[in-house]
């Protein structure tokens, strides 16, 4: 297991691990920002969070599509409510 502490601080340990809880940001958008493939991403969680988060984690994120660009059945796009629409 790498040791990630020593390769990022910790606002960018923090925003990994929000990156990857996120439903709609791609492990290929992790990947370009901090360099950290998907396998990469699962070890660093495993890190970082207590076994129980983890194996929610992943339980969660087995066959998601949202998590890889090629998998997605929409190129770019963010959800928006009508209600929040400041147009």
């Amino acid at each position: 297991m790498k040791l990630y502490k020593t390769a990022f601080n910790e606002a960018d340990l923090s925003r990994i691990v929000e990156m990857a809880w996120e439903d709609r940001t791609p492990f290929e958008a992790i990947n370009t920002l901090y360099g950290l493939d998907e396998t990469a991403v699962i070890d660093l969680m495993r890190q970082q969070m207590q076994p129980s988060s983890f194996k929610m984690w992943r339980k969660r994120m087995a066959g998601r599509t949202t998590k890889h660009l090629g998998k997605r059945g929409f190129l770019v796009g963010r959800f928006v409510c009508p209600s929040q629409r400041t147009r």
